[in-house]
């Protein structure tokens, strides 16, 4: 097992991990309500314990949820049953995406990328998902800000939370320049997600569509 697959599932050693949520960001509530996204083939990207993979599964979504870690994975098949929820659940690290033969009306991935090595990761990953995404298929992403105050940080780069895990905190620009040559940006903003004892997160939030490069 991998020193990261080790710390996610130590993370994950009951329900309830640090960043877990129950009910789905509000913007992506507001983007499916709107129709703005709409119901299709979906891949949740580091799903976690899977209550987003179950909203959109409740709204007509076909959902394939992906984790690091195995026991993630788990509980998330564990409350999709509990409620009912058409969702699918795999374990799979997010560098092997171009393991995944499907393709995607929509991918989503919500505090995944600033998990991510910037240097060896980010490009790979990205590409990946554009190769997942149907023809004007869209994706859905929000990573940590350089202006979120936790773990004593201020400024970009590396941080180190006290779950052990390392966290890459980037500009607004630099998420948009990894994205841009890939997608078209249909909304991009800064966001606050409720921290957990602490002070909120701040977001680097972006709803893209596949850009068709010729």
């Amino acid at each position: 097992m991998s020193q990261e697959k080790n710390i996610f599932e130590k993370i994950y050693s009951k329900p309830g991990a640090v960043w877990t949520r129950t009910s789905p960001p509000q913007e992506l509530v507001d983007f499916v309500e709107q129709g703005i996204i709409k119901p299709g083939k979906t891949l949740d990207v580091a799903c976690g314990e899977g209550f987003y993979a179950i909203y959109l599964a409740g709204k007509g979504f076909d959902v394939l949820g992906i984790d690091l870690s195995e026991k993630a994975i788990r509980y998330a098949k564990e409350n999709a049953a509990k409620q009912g929820a058409k969702a699918g659940f795999k374990a799979m690290d997010v560098k092997e995406l171009d393991k995944l033969k499907e393709k995607f009306d929509f991918i989503f991935e919500w505090g995944l990328l600033h998990h991510l090595n910037r240097q060896t990761v980010w490009d790979e990953y990205v590409k990946n998902i554009y190769q997942l995404l149907n023809d004007g298929g869209k994706y859905l992403s929000m990573c940590f800000n350089d202006s979120s105050p936790e773990y004593g940080g201020s400024g970009g780069g590396y941080r180190s939370s006290p779950s052990g895990t390392k966290i890459y905190y980037s500009t607004q620009e630099e998420a948009r320049e990894l994205f841009k040559p890939h997608f078209k940006i249909i909304d991009e903003k800064l966001i606050r997600i409720p921290g957990h004892k602490g002070p909120d997160h701040i977001g680097n939030f972006f709803l893209m569509e596949k850009c068709i490069i010729l």
